[in-house]
């Protein structure tokens, strides 16, 4: 895992914790990425997680540039804090 990515690991983790969700938009709302981008990149990854080949799924994950991966880990950030609101929700 190279260092960028261990850096954007860490503050994937800080913002868990954190559950407050306005740095995260403001450093996805400077990227590059389209929203076609985001929309191809997603279901990609919707498409690729399901799937049991594991080796692919890395070999996708890890040619992805630095903004993409900024955007998947929004999204699991994102996913993460409403389904914990879900099941708080539900108890």
């Amino acid at each position: 895992m190279s260092e960028e990515s261990q850096q954007l690991d860490n503050s994937v983790i800080a913002e868990l914790q954190n559950r407050d969700h306005s740095t995260l938009a403001q450093q996805l709302d400077e990227l590059s990425c389209e929203h076609s981008d985001i929309i191809e990149l997603l279901a990609q990854y919707q498409v690729l997680s399901e799937q049991d080949d594991d080796d692919k799924f890395d070999t996708w994950y890890d040619n992805l540039c630095e903004d993409k991966l900024r955007v998947l880990k929004g999204f699991e950030l994102y996913r993460a804090h409403y389904e914990q609101l879900q099941s708080v929700e539900n108890d």
